[in-house]
């Protein structure tokens, strides 16, 4: 084989690694039960994100802040909510976390509470949706104001009742390009 072809060959087999090599980190949202139906957000991977929801028993938005760790676990280290009482943690839940009221509403920060991934339930009522921030560290640096973020409802992509999973996944260009993405 001439030099030329094996530069070629080499060139070609470069290219096509890239296409389907997953490498590419994206905050995945995938139907637990039906794998192929999944919606991919680099924004979500880079900056955060905010789940947030109506409470099933006081009523009022809850709002979950989550950063991805170095190692692609999530972390959840703040929750606001515009009610307290009934279903709502108490501070004593979380070692170290604290407990304040400010103008979001009540606040627990330093929760701390890390996971591989998140399954959650698409709510009828709750109205679940998630904002991915436009600018990188706004969650973790407790920013409040997201007004150049865009909230998605989850009930947009997946019917309600669904079970979610919310993880961080590498994926190759194809996948990411080929896929529905917030």
């Amino acid at each position: 084989m001439s030099k030329k072809n094996l530069s070629i060959l080499i060139s070609i087999l470069f290219i096509g690694a890239i296409f389907i090599a997953p490498v590419i980190p994206v905050l995945s949202i995938t139907n637990r039960k039906a794998p192929n139906q999944k919606v991919y957000s680099i924004g979500g991977f880079k900056n955060g994100f905010i789940i947030s929801y109506t409470h099933s028993v006081n009523k009022g938005r809850v709002k979950d802040y989550y950063t991805v760790n170095k190692d692609f676990s999530l972390l959840c280290d703040k929750s606001v909510f515009v009610s307290y009482g009934a279903g709502i943690p108490e501070p004593q839940d979380f070692p170290y976390a604290v407990f304040s009221v400010t103008s979001e509403g009540y606040t627990i920060t330093n929760i701390k509470r890390n996971v591989k991934k998140l399954t959650m339930a698409i709510g009828i009522i709750a109205n679940h949706a998630i904002t991915i921030p436009k600018s990188k560290n706004a969650v973790s640096n407790s920013q409040t104001d997201f007004s150049d973020s865009k909230e998605y409802f989850f009930t947009d992509f997946f019917e309600p009742q669904t079970s979610i999973i919310l993880q961080i996944k590498r994926v190759s260009l194809i996948k990411y390009l080929t896929s529905e993405k917030i």
